[in-house]
């Protein structure tokens, strides 16, 4: 990532409240790594799209201190959000999923457990998961890191996308796409499997109970890290969003 660094903090309250304390995780990666220091040029995010740029004007052993000096929008937002719903995966593969979700335009991530899941998330991963949103927001010049989120049951998982005008349901033995991408609109859920797919009767209740349509990738087996990517390509093309 080049340019002015950025990073997330909670609770800015510009212009009523110009300074602004950097703690944390946020404040080690700045001191340690980026060796900010007094007089550099930031930009703060606090998650509602806004960017503020800042004057670094002390740097202590725990925080550092900037004075902010405006608030811009964030130009880099999707214009219709995606909601991303991925099986958990093997190894450091869901943080691939997460990091490209994000860098694709993705507005909320879901990961969720299923029959044929092999891989769990604990808290641990879940908030590793987040800060690799967050740093993926960053390195694409994002104002917001989506929220990542984790559903025990595959079910959970499908209801969270009840409220999407579009619910897709990519499987890998469905013989072809029930649905048109050329003209789709509005808020779209997509759902990926893990390494294992999915069952037979989780692709009924998907289809039946919850009115998902399939969504083929084409006749190749495609791992399920790359259908994520493949599919969220497709869709963000679709809405306009890589145009």
């Amino acid at each position: 990532m080049s340019g002015v660094r950025r990073f997330f903090i909670d609770g800015i309250n510009y212009p009523d409240v110009a300074e602004a304390v950097l703690e944390g995780e946020e404040f080690v990666h700045a001191k340690t790594v980026l060796r900010v220091t007094v007089g550099d040029e930031i930009v703060l995010l606090d998650n509602s799209g806004s960017e503020y740029p800042a004057i670094v004007t002390e740097v202590g052993k725990r925080s550092l201190s900037a004075h902010i000096t405006g608030a811009n929008a964030g130009g880099r937002e999707p214009v219709t959000p995606v909601y991303l719903l991925a099986g958990a995966l093997k190894g450091d593969k869901t943080e691939l999923v997460v990091q490209k979700a994000v860098e694709l335009g993705v507005s909320k991530i879901g990961i969720f457990g299923s029959r044929y899941c092999s891989a769990y998330i604990n808290q641990n991963k879940l908030e590793r998961l987040n800060r690799v949103s967050r740093e993926a927001a960053k390195q694409c010049l994002r104002a917001v890191a989506p929220e990542v989120c984790y559903f025990v049951d595959f079910e959970s998982a499908l209801s969270s996308a009840a409220e999407c005008k579009n619910r897709l349901f990519a499987c890998e033995f469905a013989a072809s796409s029930d649905c048109s991408l050329e003209n789709l609109s509005g808020q779209t859920a997509v759902v990926i499997g893990s390494e294992g797919g999915f069952s037979e009767e989780e692709y009924a209740m998907a289809v039946e109970k919850y009115a998902f349509f399939t969504l083929s990738l084409g006749r190749r087996i495609l791992r399920a890290e790359t259908a994520a990517i493949a599919a969220l390509s497709i869709v963000m093309y679709s809405l306009g969003e890589l145009k």
